[in-house]
């Protein structure tokens, strides 16, 4: 293949992903749509008394009084406390460089 013939096809790869991504870009937007006018608050309230139900059937104090949970709860409070305080930092460290001329 020359030259002039790896351009084209660079060219022909480079119109199949745009259009590609034009056409997941619409299909996420008719989702989002579709997923929240869906959600009416009859399916919401069915919804939370279902995950209610699958909750109290799953009795997750039984689980938590073995130690094993409760133990492993305990070592990752102070990891998952250090992520949430650096995602909240995230954006105040960019604060300052939008700010500027």
């Amino acid at each position: 293949m020359n030259f002039d013939a790896l351009q084209r096809r660079v060219a022909r790869a480079e119109q199949a992903v745009v259009v590609h991504e034009t056409r997941t870009r619409q299909q996420w937007a008719q989702l989002r749509t579709t997923w929240r006018t869906g959600w009416t608050p009859g399916r919401i309230v069915i919804a939370g008394l279902a995950a209610g139900f699958l909750v109290g059937r799953a009795r997750p104090l039984r689980l938590a009084g073995s130690g094993g949970l409760l133990t492993l709860l305990r070592a990752l409070a102070p990891l998952l406390a250090s992520v949430q305080a650096g995602m909240q930092a995230a954006p105040a460290d960019g604060a300052g460089t939008d700010a500027a001329p």
